[in-house]
């Protein structure tokens, strides 16, 4: 027991490092931004701002605080670099961010009710541990009053997939 306490209080990722790779991440985007700006019109036109002017110069202050950050993170001495997240802390937002990607990600495949019912019982019954009768009743209940609110009240189509296809309720 104290061997997996000891590798939860052990850091996942370093400050220095987490400051070099989002940084790195705004520069990428940026750059993108910069570049299609350029495909769009970035300069002055003579009736005014190309498309393309606006983004420009927005990305552009992006990517040169980004090479800021990117400096200043270089400069963390090792003995200086303080921990950005400890293993313990990454594997809860894990446990949250990876089943929330997957459930985005199935909306497309499958709609977005069975994709609610099964991300709902996930995290009732792994998290949750609750019985499976209230698992299957929240998740499927939740998934019934949203098609009635949301389909039947608002009249907003939600993304379906096969089995509401099948059901008819597309």
């Amino acid at each position: 027991m104290n061997g997996a306490r000891e590798e939860a209080d052990r850091a996942a990722i370093g400050k220095k490092s987490a400051e070099i790779i989002v940084a790195a991440l705004f520069f990428a985007v940026g750059a993108l931004v910069m570049y299609d700006s350029q495909r769009l019109g970035s300069t002055w036109g003579g009736d005014g701002p190309q498309p393309g002017y606006f983004p420009f110069y927005v990305a552009l202050i992006i990517c040169a605080s980004s090479v800021i950050n990117i400096v200043r993170a270089l400069m963390i001495r090792a003995d200086k670099d303080s921990a950005f997240v400890m293993r313990g802390q990454l594997k809860l937002v894990l446990a949250v961010l990876i089943p929330t990607a997957l459930y985005a990600a199935a909306i497309t495949w499958i709609g977005i009710y069975v994709a609610s019912i099964l991300f709902i019982g996930y995290f009732m019954r792994r998290l949750g541990k609750y019985p499976w009768w209230k698992v299957v009743a929240v998740s499927i209940g939740t998934a019934v009053v949203l098609y009635l609110i949301f389909e039947v009240w608002f009249l907003v189509p939600l993304p379906k997939g096969p089995l509401e296809s099948l059901l008819g309720l597309d």
